[in-house]
């Protein structure tokens, strides 16, 4: 996996779009590359209709799209271990902003990995 290369749950394909805080059912995922800015998107729609695996299935979109490391709001214990064994990196409580404010602050060095999911799982916050 690339640390350059960071994929953001969004609601939208753009780096307008605003981030979406779930990661399993996130509407797609915003894929940067820093060294060239450019990005595309991956649709992740598939995994909304999901009655469970949902956040296994998105870890395997971000990773066939070669991103190391990944930003959202909230992301479930078997999305974390899933993202984690992929060698991806995760960064969570990224919300209300848009995808562009997201990755902005992360190469500001503002935004830190965890080290452990942040969210239930299911996909409830709670």
């Amino acid at each position: 996996m690339n640390a350059g290369i960071i994929a953001v749950t969004s609601e939208g394909p753009g780096m307008e779009s605003m981030v979406d805080s779930r990661f399993g059912r996130a509407a797609g995922f915003v894929v940067v590359d820093l060294a060239t800015e450019q990005t595309s998107y991956v649709d992740n729609g598939g995994s909304q209709s999901m009655a469970q695996g949902a956040g296994i299935q998105a870890a395997e979109n971000v990773a066939r799209a070669g991103a190391g490391v990944v930003l959202s709001g909230f992301v479930g214990p078997k999305a974390f271990q899933a993202l984690s064994a992929a060698g991806i990196q995760v960064v969570q409580n990224v919300e209300n902003m848009t995808v562009g404010q997201a990755v902005d602050k992360y190469k500001r060095g503002e935004l830190s990995t965890s080290d452990a999911p942040n969210a239930p799982a299911g996909g409830n916050k709670g």
